[in-house]
């Protein structure tokens, strides 16, 4: 059994500092398993431990996976150095200094965002070797062409000169301006680039899986649900596009028709 520095142990998975963690302590607002805390470096057990600071309630999960239905105006950061973090959307126990949002989503952008403190799922997700899958739904500003699917599947020139890889595209039966796209990359505003090279423009951009992992329509815009570990390896396998494609109508599909968020 290995045991931790009750400090590291609440640092680690809340905001506090350990000076903050050491006033709590002096004031007696800190106990684990129902004992009050005299002293910061005492050790517990970090997989059976109950710790409540100042009335709540501190988890020993080490890892933690957050699903963020992400609107516009929120920059996927957990600095504010660009405008508002999508950081600001969870409750404050969610916000410890170690969780980071996966990837990005632009400002404008909507939908799926995972958030975590798990670094080497983070790496796995967005290493350039592994390809995992993102399916978007996108709003047009004119409509879909047919003629899209071929181009997209041979590997679209953008106007810089960059060769994307493959991309499956479609149509939606809900609106001659709707589209969904898949792609196994994700270089800089790709998709609006992408859409820009057969002459049409991205109005609005949701992102609706990652991988296996598909945003659930019944999670409303700023809103968050937390993932088990055993779903999170979902993230590593392949979607079924025209199945997805079938399935996803509804709400999210009306929002992207009618406005954005």
């Amino acid at each position: 059994m290995s045991l931790m520095r009750i400090d590291r142990f609440i640092s680690e998975r809340s905001e506090y500092t350990r000076n903050e963690i050491k006033n709590l302590v002096s004031r007696k607002l800190i106990t684990a398993d129902g004992i009050v805390i005299k002293k910061s470096d005492m050790k517990v057990n970090p997989d059976t431990v109950k710790v409540i600071v100042n009335g709540n309630e501190i988890r020993n999960q080490k890892y933690r996976y957050i699903i963020l239905n992400k609107p516009d105006g929120y920059i996927s950061s957990t600095s504010e150095n660009d405008g508002i973090s999508v950081m600001r959307l969870l409750p404050e126990s969610l916000r410890t200094k170690d969780m980071f949002p996966v990837g990005r989503l632009d400002k404008d952008s909507l939908g799926l965002l995972l958030i975590t403190n798990d670094g080497e799922l983070a790496h796995r997700i967005l290493a350039p070797n592994r390809h995992v899958s993102k399916i978007y739904i996108v709003k047009l500003a004119q409509s879909f062409k047919s003629e899209y699917i071929n181009l997209f599947k041979n590997g679209l020139e953008l106007a810089d000169g960059y060769q994307c890889m493959p991309a499956v595209v479609s149509g939606s039966e809900l609106s001659e301006k709707l589209a969904f796209i898949e792609l196994h990359e994700g270089k800089y505003h790709q998709v609006k680039r992408m859409f820009s090279a057969v002459g049409n423009h991205v109005e609005v951009l949701m992102r609706i899986s990652v991988g296996g992992l598909i945003l659930p329509e019944t999670l409303g815009f700023g809103e968050h649900m937390e993932l088990l570990h055993k779903n999170v390896e979902s993230l590593f396998s392949e979607p079924d596009f025209n199945l997805l494609c079938s399935k996803f109508s509804g709400k999210f599909s009306a929002k992207l028709i009618n406005n954005r968020s």
